[in-house]
């Protein structure tokens, strides 16, 4: 018997302990942002039963009431009750911030031209795109986001009555015919009250939220679907497990399906290449493939702190492209000006942006109006490439 090709991606809710950590964060560092464009953001996140500690390094000029913001970020995912893991009206919150290390501010600020700033620290960063999904995501991690986004909806709405914050959900592809994945399993662990009628439960979370999934990406019905296989998920939150900023970063961009740098994203400003070059190479891939040059696209860039331009630009295909990869990536070259401060003009990263993508995903929101998601470089890199065509053949 011939194994399967499976493939596996995890999401988890705006209520999981470590997403509620992100949030905080990039709730700090949109409003340090609201009032500073040029504030620079270092933000760090810890939460636990009862408690939330803030820590990291902050230089703005704006005027931030951080405890309030903690408390803010907390009710608005749901946390109003302590017996849900944590409570926003009462639960103590810790502020440890300090300034920017000057010597990382020196390697930024050693030009005032914005176009020869350079990168806040060394690092690699990933972008990746697939024409598998109408978002240029992976259908995996697509799928798994989308039973969080609804099931959380549901709950915030009032209709799924007996859920709290915190889930998580697994999916699972079956590639064995490449030309027509399916669902082989749903996994989903939801947080719940304690007197909830189990069956009754269970049937809603198939119905309203795994069913009505399906039928949304046209996928095949005979689904492997496991709900809270441990039978009960009653102490969730920063109760049953503590949360810290960064520790969902295969969740927040392709599911497992491209590498990843190791860099997190929250917390941190425009100047620090762990986010806002990941944003660009994944703005690069999406338009490649958009472009239709590649039907798959992983773009690595790599910096030196201090130093403007990127130490390299890589580009991998997986053996889908269309024209040769070096003049894809002399197009690439062309096209996109990938220094630290090209990137935060080109992406406009200097706006108050980044909460809105702390839970579900930064990539593949289509939801969201994000420069990063924009298909606007297509034409410019169709005429780049077509440029080099015609000169080779000169």
């Amino acid at each position: 018997m011939t194994e399967k090709i499976l493939f596996t991606s995890e999401s988890v809710s705006e209520g999981h302990p470590d997403k509620i950590a992100d949030q905080i964060s990039d709730a700090v560092l949109d409003a340090a942002l609201a009032q500073d464009p040029f504030s620079r953001v270092a933000c760090e996140v810890f939460t636990t039963t009862n408690m939330v500690i803030i820590g990291g390094e902050i230089t703005t000029s704006a005027i931030l009431d951080i405890e309030r913001i903690a408390r803010d970020t907390l009710l608005e995912i749901g946390y109003s009750d302590a017996q849900f893991g944590i409570d926003g009206h009462t639960c103590n919150i810790q502020v440890l911030v300090h300034t920017q290390s000057p010597d990382i501010a020196m390697g930024v600020d050693s030009s005032s031209d914005l176009k020869e700033i350079g990168a806040g620290d060394q690092g690699i960063m990933f972008g990746y795109a697939t024409d598998e999904t109408e978002t240029y995501m992976p259908l995996a991690i697509e799928i798994a986001h989308t039973l969080m986004k609804k099931a959380s909806f549901l709950r915030k709405i009032g209709d799924f009555k007996w859920a709290r914050p915190d889930m998580k959900s697994q999916v699972t592809i079956d590639y064995t015919n490449p030309t027509k994945p399916r669902i082989e399993t749903i996994l989903l662990s939801i947080q719940h009250d304690e007197d909830v009628n189990m069956a009754e439960f269970k049937n809603y979370i198939n119905e309203q939220i795994v069913q009505e999934t399906i039928r949304t990406f046209g996928m095949n019905e005979d689904v492997n679907t496991l709900i809270n296989p441990t039978g009960r998920f009653v102490i969730g939150g920063p109760h049953g497990d503590a949360g810290l900023t960064g520790r969902k970063i295969i969740v927040d961009t392709y599911g497992g399906a491209a590498k990843h740098g190791g860099g997190a994203f929250s917390g941190k400003d425009c100047t620090k290449v762990d986010r806002s070059a990941a944003y660009a190479a994944r703005y690069v891939a999406k338009n490649i493939v958009a472009a239709k040059f590649a039907k798959r696209c992983e773009i690595q860039l790599s910096y030196a702190i201090g130093v403007s331009e990127p130490i390299s630009i890589a580009i991998d295909t997986f053996g889908t492209e269309t024209v040769d990869k070096d003049q894809l990536l002399q197009a690439i070259r062309k096209t996109f000006d990938l220094t630290p401060g090209g990137i935060i003009n080109m992406l406009n990263l200097r706006n108050p942006q980044f909460k809105q993508v702390a839970a579900y995903g930064h990539f593949g929101r289509h939801d969201l109006n994000l420069p990063w998601e924009q298909l606007d470089k297509v034409s410019a890199l169709r005429e780049a490439v077509a440029g080099d065509l015609a000169g080779a053949t000169r």
